[in-house]
């Protein structure tokens, strides 16, 4: 656009110049075209150049680009920051400074406008020889000095160049090394993001140099107890890897991007999709692990109710204990509260009898008196009318004496060597004294 102003401008300027001479040649110009001078011609000239070479000596650099100027002396140069530049007549090669690789899929067609890469599903075996399909997303950022710029631009010459020809199969290259490096039942259980971590490691610094190892695993049949001996059932072979260190570090193989110190300033796995036989394998042991563990809970529910069923049968077996053993306190306290009345009653009883036996001696003791005082007067002298009269009313006391006396209503029952109560032989002696004391009188 400049160009073709600037050249618009310098014919303006010829054309000024060609009227001025005209103007002092002859005096029949128009009146808009007198007074035109050549000096007006002159500066018109010179702003159609400077427009004209205004696109050769400048130019503007949009953000997200790096450029490469080759002067026409030859030496190159690069610019790496937006803003307008110097340009001095250099040709210049535009780069895009970010690079967008990406696995589609027929789901994300409408996608590809927007990337500088396009690759398809890559196919990746894990050491186990699982085969699954690959997708990745990734991006990627020219180098930031001018040197390695410079030197990645004459290299790969275009764009297009470095993403088909480098870029995209390095990154095929190292997403099949990483899958060598892990198997495939592992990946599933928990080494997901290991398995990315190592894929970035390896774009970012290079390929890791590593030792495929062979692990056999023999499995037995059961011993033959005749013979003693054991036949081999099978022998399972595993593969594992390990890195190749130096010096503690482990060992690097370097690639191109590495080499063009390209940076990968973003990676994702989007999806590792594995081969439909493992994936049945994979459906069959969940559905048995589903099954192990729903018969393991159905045994500790057993188990569990057999605990409580024991549980309650010792509660049961307690409880009849404590009723038991409740039913017995109740029987020896009734047999002790019975003891205690009987011995009460006994300590009683013997108290009675202790206290009519008192009783009846003092009566005895009585009785005593009067007969002697009775036997006392006779022997001074009483008539024999008045001795009858005194004996017939002693008598009359002592029946009437006797028959005061209160027995006690409960008696123990007991006897002494010849048969007899304690009671009966203490009145049968009473009344054999007295009837002895009568007899002498």
């Amino acid at each position: 656009m400049t160009t073709f102003l600037g050249f618009l401008v310098l014919v303006a300027g010829v054309a000024a110049i060609v009227i001025s001479t005209l103007d002092k040649q002859s005096s029949k110009l128009p009146g808009l075209l007198k007074g035109i001078k050549k000096l007006h011609g002159n500066i018109l000239i010179v702003i159609g150049v400077i427009l004209m070479l205004l696109n050769s000596l400048f130019f503007f650099a949009d953000r997200g680009f790096n450029y490469l100027l080759v002067s026409p002396t030859g030496h190159m140069s690069a610019v790496m920051e937006q803003g307008i530049k110097w340009r001095g007549f250099a040709k210049i090669d535009k780069w895009q400074k970010y690079i967008d690789v990406k696995v589609v899929s027929k789901s994300t067609e409408s996608d590809l406008d927007e990337l500088e890469g396009v690759m398809h599903p890559i196919p990746v075996r894990f050491i186990d020889q699982v085969t699954a399909q690959g997708h990745v997303s990734l991006r990627f950022q020219l180098p930031e000095d001018s040197e390695s710029f410079i030197k990645l631009a004459v290299k790969y010459r275009t764009m297009s160049n470095l993403v088909n020809n480098t870029i995209i199969p390095t990154v095929r290259e190292q997403l099949i090394n990483t899958g060598y490096m892990f198997a495939a039942q592992n990946y599933i259980s928990g080494e997901a993001q290991s398995f990315r971590q190592t894929f970035e490691e390896q774009l970012k610094e290079g390929t890791y140099a590593v030792n495929k190892l062979e692990v056999k695993d023999t499995i037995y049949d059961a011993i033959d107890m005749t013979s003693k001996q054991r036949t081999i059932k099978e022998i399972q072979t595993s593969y594992r890897v390990e890195k190749i260190l130096e010096n503690g570090i482990p060992k690097r193989i370097p690639h191109e991007l590495s080499e063009n110190n390209i940076i990968v300033s973003q990676v994702i796995v989007d999806k590792i999709d594995l081969e439909a036989t493992f994936k049945q394998r994979l459906e069959a042991q969940r559905d048995e692990s589903a099954k192990r563990q729903l018969e393991q809970q159905m045994i500790e529910t057993a188990k569990a109710e057999q605990q409580r069923i024991v549980a309650q049968g010792e509660r049961d077996k307690a409880e009849e204990r404590v009723n038991q053993e409740k039913e017995q306190v109740k029987a020896l306290i009734a047999i002790e509260t019975k003891l205690k009345q009987e011995e009460t009653n006994k300590k009683l009883a013997a108290i009675a009898l202790e206290t009519e036996r008192l009783n009846a001696q003092k009566k005895k003791v009585t009785a005593d008196a009067e007969a002697y005082e009775i036997a006392k007067k006779v022997n001074a002298g009483i008539t024999p009318e008045v001795k009858l009269a005194m004996e017939l009313d002693r008598d009359v006391k002592v029946a009437a004496e006797i028959a005061k006396i209160k027995f006690p209503e409960t008696m123990i029952i007991g006897g002494d060597e010849k048969g007899g109560t304690p009671l009966e032989s203490l009145i049968g002696a009473a009344m054999a004294k007295q009837l002895q004391t009568s007899k002498g009188n």
